[in-house]
């Protein structure tokens, strides 16, 4: 049960920041800039809880919040990139990646304002819903978590029903397979594309603020706060078939395995530390090479312009 909580803790950063990654991709745009995003997401929503005085909870909520500001401000610069420039969207999701990462923007704001230095004023705790996290099996799963799991739990319900049952969602999608077709038809192909860009990176913000004020409650420079997370995510999206739930269960996998090599240290179980950390990114080399056919993506259901910048005809 301690291996199936964890895997929630874990996996929740890793749900937000796929959720995200699902949305601009939904809308025909590869984000690979996820990583850069949740680090320095991760660093304004500590610095945050630095500054700003008050109760924990408001303290913590205008944190997430800032955090999403700091990942939408970066995800507009891969936005104005491939959509209004049309760049190349690996080229420029990498770039942000090394520009936003741990050896750029978040690294210069953290050593600049020393949060390496700082400790952590404010955190999420769990909340032990209705005293019933003490319950056998589903106690500490379900009702010992943090605001953060839970409120995780409710934009993938809402993500999903929007992608799927809501008219937005449907020309979001109409976007993503034929955005001439959705031209015609009277969508605002740019509009739609810019507004979930935006918003998964609001949302990869918020999945680095997990790190920083939850996980480790802290701030370290470089790339050990989120460890690659960001790259996971983008792997998970796949492995979920571009569906919203399916990015619930995926992630909790992914936290499992995360979450596996202190769970068997805990108990004294002897087995190499550095193959159990590899875990996670080995299974997220696996998804990527079972995925890397074109009829792969295709059965699977990736959107067919993703990745392809959208240039309106002269009619």
């Amino acid at each position: 049960m301690i291996v199936l909580a964890q895997a929630v803790l874990y996996g929740t950063p890793l749900l937000y920041a796929a959720l995200g990654e699902l949305l601009a991709e939904r809308s025909g745009v590869l984000n690979l800039g996820v990583e850069g995003m949740m680090l320095f997401g991760a660093a304004i929503g500590f610095w945050i809880t630095q500054r700003v005085e008050g109760s924990t909870p408001v303290v913590l909520f205008l944190a997430v919040v800032a955090s999403a500001i700091a990942g939408a401000a970066m995800a507009a610069i891969h936005a104005f990139l491939v959509i209004t420039l049309r760049a190349n969207q690996i080229v420029s999701g990498l770039a942000l990646t090394i520009f936003a990462g741990g050896l750029g923007l978040s690294a210069y704001v953290g050593t600049e304002l020393g949060l390496a230095d700082l400790p952590a004023t404010h955190q999420f705790r769990d909340l032990d819903v209705l005293g019933l996290g003490d319950l056998p099996l589903v106690g500490p799963i379900v009702f010992d978590q943090s605001a953060l799991v839970y409120a995780s739990w409710g934009l993938t319900l809402l993500v999903a029903l929007y992608l799927g049952r809501t008219r937005w969602g449907l020309n979001v999608r109409a976007v993503g397979e034929a955005p001439a077709s959705a031209d015609v038809m009277g969508i605002n192909v740019t509009l739609y594309r810019y507004v979930h860009v935006l918003v998964g990176g609001a949302f990869a913000g918020v999945a680095g603020a997990c790190y920083s004020l939850s996980i480790t409650a802290g701030w370290t420079s470089g790339d050990t706060l989120v460890g690659g997370a960001g790259w996971i995510a983008i792997a998970l999206v796949i492995f979920a078939f571009w569906r919203a739930e399916l990015c619930l269960a995926g992630a909790y996998l992914f936290g499992a395995l995360s979450a596996l090599p202190f769970a068997l240290q805990a108990r004294d179980v002897e087995v190499a530390p550095e193959f159990l950390y590899a875990l996670p990114y080995v299974m997220t080399i696996v998804v990527l090479v079972l995925v890397s056919t074109g009829l792969a993506k295709r059965r699977l259901g990736a959107p067919a312009a993703l990745g392809v910048p959208y240039v309106r005809e002269e009619r």
